[in-house]
């Protein structure tokens, strides 16, 4: 999991893909969109598994619209048939329910799906319009690090830059998208997820879109049939709390790791 793929200069309108999360029926519905809006290259930032209903629905679909994908702590866990996700988190609660979800696709994911994980790049660069791009999960140097938008001075943010060795830093695992530009020209852009709504009371999905010429990202909304996706999960016997976040736009787990203003915005 520490090859680091380098890809050639690229230009045009470009998607990237926080977090998936099982939620098959949003990542076709965001791919579509994507290429609806004429992007020519799609990438997805790790977390292929976890939360949603039938991990192995998401292959395919990654196959079918050719996106390029990086490994997330979850896939590194998959991979490697560890007891847990190494998502990061602190909390009694917040692990009891990455728990309940691990152990659901950890059951549901077959040795051939395993070992395409384990061949999933650590991290990702090219350039574009003479910017180093590097893509990323937590960020560059942990996997699994929350990069939240109220915890990242301007300072901190510009050392991880420079240390990274790139200009542009994409990655996801909070779940919340946000960007920033620090002094200096530095951009750090969290693409958030498309598995689950970013705890704003929508049950719509993000994700990042650099349109040609572009120097900044559009987060674009995607609406998707998330009521079939609910349906699935109760029929995967999954959580409660999870199918309610699916339908309701609001978090009901994993709110621990939250820092207060992220908290203060959602529901719970």
């Amino acid at each position: 999991m520490t090859l680091r793929l380098l890809e050639p200069d690229l230009e045009g309108t470009i998607a990237f893909l926080g977090g998936i999360y099982s939620n098959h029926v949003a990542l076709r519905a965001a791919a579509e969109d994507a290429r609806r809006r004429g992007a020519k290259r799609l990438f997805c930032l790790g977390d292929l598994g976890g939360f949603g209903p039938n991990p192995g629905k998401v292959l395919p679909l990654l196959d079918e619209f050719g996106v390029r994908t990086l490994a997330g702590n979850y896939d590194v866990s998959l991979a490697e048939k560890r007891p847990d996700c190494g998502c990061g988190y602190t909390h009694p609660s917040d692990n009891h329910f990455a728990q309940l979800s691990y152990d659901y696709t950890h059951r549901r994911t077959t040795d051939p799906e395993r070992a395409r994980l384990g061949k999933l790049p650590g991290s990702i660069r090219f350039t574009r319009g003479g910017r180093r791009f590097l893509l990323c999960h937590g960020s560059p140097r942990k996997i699994n690090e929350f990069l939240w938008e109220s915890g990242c001075s301007d300072a901190f943010l510009t050392r991880l830059l420079r240390e990274a060795e790139a200009d542009t830093v994409l990655c996801a695992h909070t779940g919340i998208h946000w960007a920033r530009r620090v002094p200096g020209g530095g951009l750090v852009v969290n693409a958030g997820a498309i598995g689950r709504p970013a705890n704003d009371g929508a049950p719509r999905i993000w994700y990042a879109l650099f349109e040609a010429g572009e120097e900044e990202p559009r987060f674009v909304p995607v609406t998707y049939d998330h009521e079939s996706l609910a349906r699935e999960m109760e029929e995967e016997s999954l959580p409660a709390e999870f199918v309610e976040t699916i339908r309701t736009g609001w978090w009901t787990t994993c709110l621990e790791i939250l820092p207060a203003k992220e908290r203060a915005r959602g529901k719970y």
